[in-house]
């Protein structure tokens, strides 16, 4: 679980002072203004940093979550950029959206059941360059000291970028892949939410809260910037590979 929140402090985040491989290799994709579809949107991230530098023309957003969507438009408006959402999963909504210039995929993958279709429909929506961003490890194995600790479980220590990277190579996909790693910020409003947050996500009571705190406190992680552990991570990778749409 994540709180939308943490979605809609990163995109505010990411417009304010844009960092990353991710969004240098989406604007090199964009030399010229053209159009972007998002996939997996959430609160827009990934692509609302590149229509804020004017580098598109029109925004077509896809994500589950419709409220999520309801933010990122609140942003797009705000920014001028033309913008249609798409409320599905992909690549069932993939009939919806239209080919653009280049698709953007941020922090996604490790959440497809069955690559192989996603990762063709990313591939034949894009005229020019499919981004993509994904934790060098699966954010959840952030946890796997926690659960050590609270459970005594020995979790996975995978999937990994290595991994994908093999499965893509499988379906005769070779990307560039740029590592990179996310300084330290506040992606939580403040600590207490942090907790909370952890405690449910290692199906923990209430009353361990005050433990789990410790717990995170002996972790290392500061209540100034306090971190979302399960969602994307610090250290990233960036993979682009060309498109196949005309």
């Amino acid at each position: 679980m994540l709180p939308r929140a943490v979605f809609v402090r990163r995109a505010d985040a990411q417009l304010a002072e844009p960092i990353g491989a991710t969004y240098q290799r989406a604007m090199a994709a964009l030399p010229v203004p053209g159009t972007v579809l998002d996939v997996g949107a959430a609160a827009g991230a990934t692509s609302l940093p590149l229509a804020a530098a004017g580098r598109v023309t029109h925004l077509t957003a896809v994500d589950g979550d419709s409220s999520l969507l309801d933010s990122l438009a609140e942003r797009a408006l705000r920014i001028g950029v033309p913008l249609d959402r798409v409320i599905g999963l992909w690549p069932d909504s993939a009939v919806h959206t239209p080919v653009v210039h280049v698709v953007v995929c941020g922090n996604v993958l490790y959440n497809v059941a069955d690559l192989a279709p996603f990762v063709a429909a990313l591939t034949d929506h894009a005229r020019g360059t499919v981004v993509v961003e994904t934790a060098v490890r699966h954010p959840l194995t952030e946890l796997n000291p926690l659960w050590r600790h609270f459970h005594s479980i020995a979790r996975p220590t995978g999937p990994t970028v290595d991994d994908l990277l093999a499965a893509l190579d499988e379906l005769g996909v070779h990307p560039e892949v740029t590592r990179w790693r996310r300084p330290p910020e506040a992606e939580h409003a403040h600590f207490a939410e942090l907790v909370d947050v952890t405690r449910r996500r290692l199906c923990l009571p209430p009353s361990a809260a005050p433990e789990v705190d410790r717990a995170l406190r002996d972790l290392g992680h500061s209540p100034d910037f306090p971190p979302d552990l399960g969602s994307s991570g610090r250290e990233l990778a960036t993979l682009t590979w060309p498109g196949v749409a005309v």
